[in-house]
């Protein structure tokens, strides 16, 4: 009679009741281990990315001696930039289990618009760099205002907005590239920063920035709720179409940021650049550790994972691999990382 008592009473346990059942069981396991979260997840999915990251630079550098050079090893560093700065808000609106294809387009027409302003109307670079940063959080409240007031998904609406953007880049510019740019615009894409050069300086800044905000702040803690239990987080309080809305805009911003590295770095602004992005953005923020399915992440694993790729790209260049290759391994890359989330979501469902 007590056992078939008991049975009754764990089968009828709410959601709510197994999911703090289930945290409590985790807690526990820290609590065991000796060890703090913040060392747990390091150990579970930073620790082994960074044992990657490690072993393929081994591999390169033995592979070709122009590896591990110092010009070499920066121009790794500032290849990332550009993805790594998108990625910083797109592990944000990832964590909510978001997604935006839009951030390609995105980087490409902030960078048209600014550019057009400072040719066409001799506006200045600060101008120019306004209106880049403007442009791409107008975009970002296109995706939020999308999602959480029209109620649509995120893939369609981001999609969307991506063709929209391209359509926009192509008119403001009419397929015409602009060049010849104030040096104060192109400073953040081939400036020096006490002798590091700028868009590395600039990608660790921003880095910092949304570790402190995600991992810091209560919008961050927010972050985290929304994409864990969305309906929990509602219940508890949180503004969730306002947290979302808002990391649209991050990653707008972000879009914005990148599209001056891009355009400073270049000197010049193309309707065609930045085509492809996305898919890098989103293969470093899942790379290095981000679930799809919302409410797991970092931005230290997010930088490793940009890091990954960035690798992976200057090596293929170095051994003269084709370029077509270098896209396959890429989709490779990102259905790998796609899979290991998968296969762990239903590990902690299991485990639920």
């Amino acid at each position: 009679m007590t056992e078939s008592t008991e049975t009754s009473t764990q089968s009828s346990a709410t959601p709510g009741q197994k999911q703090r059942g289930s945290t409590e069981r985790e807690d526990l396991g820290r609590q065991r281990s000796g060890r703090p979260a913040w060392a747990e997840s390091l150990l579970s999915g930073i620790g082994p990315l960074l044992a990657a990251l490690i072993v393929l630079c081994i591999v390169l550098s033995f592979a070709t001696d122009k590896f591990l050079s110092t010009s070499n090893l920066l121009n790794v560093l500032v290849q990332m930039s550009i993805v790594g700065i998108a990625a910083v808000g797109g592990t944000f609106v990832i964590i909510t289990s978001g997604i935006d294809l839009s951030v390609g387009s995105n980087v490409a027409l902030s960078g048209m618009v600014a550019a057009y302003t400072m040719k066409e109307f001799g506006a200045s670079a600060i101008v120019g760099l306004l209106v880049a940063l403007v442009v791409g959080a107008l975009v970002g409240a296109i995706n939020g205002i999308s999602i959480t007031a029209l109620r649509l998904t995120p893939f369609i609406a981001t999609l969307a907005v991506l063709a929209m953007g391209r359509g926009l880049t192509q008119q403001v510019s009419q397929g015409q590239t602009i060049f010849g740019f104030p040096p104060a615009f192109t400073f953040l894409g081939n400036g020096r920063i006490a002798g590091i050069q700028a868009p590395v300086v600039l990608t660790i800044v921003v880095f910092l920035i949304g570790w402190f905000v995600l991992t810091r702040t209560t919008f961050g803690q927010q972050v985290y709720a929304v994409g864990g239990n969305r309906e929990a987080a509602r219940l508890a309080g949180i503004p969730v179409k306002r947290v979302i809305f808002s990391v649209y805009i991050l990653a707008g911003l972000c879009a914005g940021l990148s599209a001056i590295v891009l355009a400073g770095r270049l000197n010049s602004a193309l309707s065609s650049s930045a085509t492809g992005l996305e898919l890098q953005v989103i293969a470093a923020v899942v790379i290095g550790g981000t679930s799809l399915f919302g409410g797991r992440g970092s931005l230290v694993g997010t930088f490793i994972g940009a890091l990954l790729i960035g690798v992976i790209n200057n090596g293929l260049t170095l051994l003269n691999v084709n370029p077509f290759w270098t896209q396959f391994i890429q989709g490779v890359v990102i259905f790998v990382a796609v899979l290991l989330d998968a296969l762990n979501q239903r590990r902690l469902q299991g485990d639920g």
